[in-house]
């Protein structure tokens, strides 16, 4: 019975947290920087106030590793095409200038903090491979808009 208490435990979490805080996030990429911010890059844990205050922490443990897990996977389902669009909109609503943030995210291999922890070994490939693309392809833009000298 324990086991079927915590499975939905967690539901709650997960349906209060994606229904009040993910879906007011514009793009699935913002969504996981989102998610990545929350967590502790040296024990792995993820810390958000507003759902500790009102469920177990390993809920909001498991709930948050499960949502993070969810939304990279939806981006790596998604077009590469779609996925430029995304990205271009996650970057655009980050501090700083647009193409500023593309070469720091290109410079600090930035896509590795992204990851879920666990997730398979092939998968974290497809992702930072897809990743370090679209940012080249965003620097090749920002290139071929430079004036020439």
């Amino acid at each position: 019975m324990e086991t079927l208490e915590r499975f939905q435990q967690n539901r709650r979490v997960i349906e209060d947290f994606t229904a009040r805080t993910l879906a007011t996030i514009p793009s699935n990429y913002a969504r996981l920087v989102y998610l990545s911010s929350l967590r502790d890059l040296a024990s792995g844990r993820y810390r958000h106030e507003g759902l500790a205050a009102v469920y177990p922490e390993e809920s909001v443990q498991q709930a948050l590793a499960h949502c993070h897990e969810e939304v990279f996977l939806r981006i790596l389902e998604t077009p590469l095409e779609q996925q430029e669009w995304d990205l271009r909109s996650c970057l655009g609503g980050l501090e700083g200038d647009f193409w500023g943030v593309v070469a720091r995210w290109q410079e600090l291999d930035f896509h590795r903090v992204l990851l879920p922890l666990g997730v398979q070994g092939y998968l974290q490939d497809l992702f930072c491979s897809n990743l370090r693309a679209l940012l080249g392809i965003l620097a090749e833009e920002h290139s071929s808009l430079q004036p020439t000298a």
